[in-house]
């Protein structure tokens, strides 16, 4: 479940090549989150750590929150191509919690900008994540729907609400791993499943 899939953080490149260095950059950004985190790191350590001179990183990126947002968002973008259409919304919530917890750096690179978006009043982190909540809760809240049609989903609570609980459990439990990676995240929250079970 990801943002708008068209939308483009920063800026493109004028031509082919300059949409395709703005992807290079984005992608080796990506792995060096995965390894290290977002830890205050400054735009110009951040396109040193990435092989590329600050000048460059500028000319794509206006802030160091732009890039952030745009990293975290072109890793969810290259994620979704995995997503099963027909998998219920917990099982897509525990799959893509699954996946971020394979990255660490990447579990806390969302923390960072989700604390960015609260304390910010405006900003491109802010934008990004009303967003994402929208598109998130919506996508699951259709497939509760379906599930709840198909008798698999008790439908004495609305969809809506059971969507934004889910998003908040999975959330609140990639929070809790990042301060105790021994919690089990997976089983932990597949037995979401067991609360939505019709009564």
């Amino acid at each position: 479940m990801d943002s708008d899939p068209e939308s483009v953080i920063g800026r493109r490149g004028s031509y082919a090549k300059g949409v395709a260095r703005r992807k290079e950059i984005l992608d080796r950004a990506i792995e060096v989150f995965a390894e290290r985190g977002a830890d205050g790191t400054s735009l110009r350590r951040i396109a040193e750590a990435i092989g590329v001179s600050h000048a460059t990183l500028l000319h794509y990126f206006d802030s160091r929150e732009q890039l952030l947002v745009a990293v975290y968002d072109h890793a969810e973008q290259l994620r979704s191509v995995t997503d099963d259409p027909g998998a219920s919304a917990v099982e897509v919530m525990v799959d893509a919690a699954t996946r971020n917890v394979g990255v660490p750096g990447m579990v806390q690179l969302y923390s960072t900008l989700v604390a960015t978006a609260i304390e910010e009043p405006a900003g491109e982190a802010k934008d990004f994540f009303t967003r994402r909540f929208d598109v998130v809760r919506a996508e699951s809240a259709r497939r509760l729907r379906e599930e709840q049609a198909a008798g698999r989903v008790r439908d004495d609570i609305d969809a809506d609400t059971l969507a934004a609980m889910l998003v908040a459990v999975s959330d609140g439990l990639q929070t809790q791993w990042l301060l105790d990676p021994a919690i089990d995240l997976r089983e932990t929250l597949s037995l979401f499943s067991a609360l939505l079970a019709p009564r």
